[in-house]
């Protein structure tokens, strides 16, 4: 890293872990913008700031995954013995054509807008049996109570998980997230990975047999007869993508309905807009998930030299981590108050989803949900305030954003 790019008092510019920086990127990534947008870290990675380098990389067919070999850099060959490790090397989310073509072909259908839109009334019902269990209490945990149930019933139905395994489900912990962050992971939290997917995949392999006996309209069914039609899918990679597909059907719009709901508390003259014209809602959701994006961050790794990617060249096999967050918030795309959230603004198209081939299979389904639970809740609970809107309890991952619990009352 240069001088010049070091800021004031000798804090590295890029320290995601950080409490501050959980609590609020946006200064930070407002700096590597100014002073040193494409930044070198202490672990050797490249970090894209700028909206337009972001976008070039994850459309950039020079640059791809690479996951097996980026592991064994980053930590040592041994790496891949970890069943953690070796479960994600199956993910579509890290796989490069042509695996990564193959799998998404299996699941794309599941996913289509269209598909999407057939599911409003259940979500609709999913959002109203939530508001119906606490409404007469008079507060709730806008997390728990309310934007985890949604996401988490709607990706059990597309799976086909029964009904009566589901409490396991709602119950389950929301710490996975720290596999994905840029910064490597200690003995003890690989060895907590491990024992979370080794837990995960007994589950799915019972369900795979169950479905593979008694076939139901749902994902599993589906991947369970592709992988019998003609080997289109190894046992490894089944588990490994619906343990991907569970976590990344609820995990995001959990986050998602949380910082939306967070950012109108804290913005009270968008709030009442909103409430005043709920019609502005779907261009609200883009604005909610370019404001306070609940993904902050994507990675590809250079599969050739690079020469220039914004005045640095990317030597091919290094790492480019891709922000998300504060692509989002560069004034050069945004020029009227990035920092403010304004749900009349035009032309937003956050990158929130990520983008090439990589984009997120369920944006749509997610927007639909936040869009639902959002204006469900303020048409139902208009007098609904939370409780600290200055100092809410983030969870201490950074590449998911959320909040690990936001109390209301009303």
């Amino acid at each position: 890293m240069n001088e010049q790019a070091q800021p004031a008092g000798g804090d590295p510019l890029f320290n995601p872990l950080a409490p501050d920086f959980i609590r609020d990127p946006y200064p930070h990534y407002d700096r590597l913008r100014t002073l040193d947008p494409i930044h070198v870290t202490p672990f050797g990675q490249f970090v894209a700031s700028r909206h337009a380098d972001v976008s070039l990389v994850m459309r950039d067919k020079r640059f791809g995954k690479d996951f097996v070999e980026r592991s064994k850099r980053r930590y040592s060959p041994a790496i891949m013995d970890e069943p953690v490790f070796r479960s994600m090397s199956h993910w579509m989310l890290q796989a490069d054509p042509p695996d990564h073509t193959r799998l998404r072909g299996l699941v794309v259908k599941a996913f289509t807008a269209r598909r999407a839109e057939d599911m409003r009334p259940r979500i609709q019902e999913i959002v109203d049996q939530a508001i119906d269990a606490v409404i007469n209490r008079g507060h709730m945990d806008l997390i728990e109570d309310f934007a985890f149930r949604l996401p988490v019933t709607i990706i059990c139905d597309m799976l086909g998980i029964p009904e009566d395994h589901r409490e396991v489900f709602y119950k389950s912990s929301r710490d996975g997230g720290r596999l994905l962050d840029p910064v490597p992971l200690s003995k003890e939290e690989i060895a907590k990975g491990n024992a979370g997917n080794m837990m995960a995949q007994m589950y799915f392999q019972q369900l795979f047999e169950l479905r593979r006996k008694t076939p139901g309209d749902d994902l599993i069914t589906q991947l369970v007869q592709a992988e019998e039609d003609g080997n289109k899918l190894s046992n490894e990679e089944l588990t490994a993508n619906i343990i991907l597909l569970f976590g990344a059907g609820h995990e995001t719009t959990v986050n998602l309905i949380g910082n939306g709901l967070l950012a109108l508390h804290r913005n009270p003259d968008q709030l009442a807009l909103l409430k005043a014209r709920p019609e502005l809602m779907v261009n609200a959701i883009e604005e909610f998930l370019r404001y306070d994006s609940s993904v902050q961050m994507t990675g590809r790794v250079a599969l050739e030299d690079i020469d220039d990617l914004g005045g640095k060249k990317i030597p091919k096999g290094e790492t480019v981590l891709c922000l998300l967050g504060s692509a989002n918030r560069d004034p050069a795309v945004y020029p009227d108050h990035p920092d403010r959230l304004d749900v009349l603004r035009q032309n937003v198209r956050p990158l929130s989803f990520g983008g090439g081939i990589h984009f997120c299979l369920g944006a749509q389904l997610a927007r639909i949900e936040a869009e639902i639970a959002i204006a469900t809740l303020l048409r139902r609970l208009p007098d609904l305030h939370i409780d600290d809107v200055e100092n809410p309890k983030w969870r201490s991952t950074f590449v998911l954003r959320g909040l690990t619990e936001l109390p209301a009352s009303w």
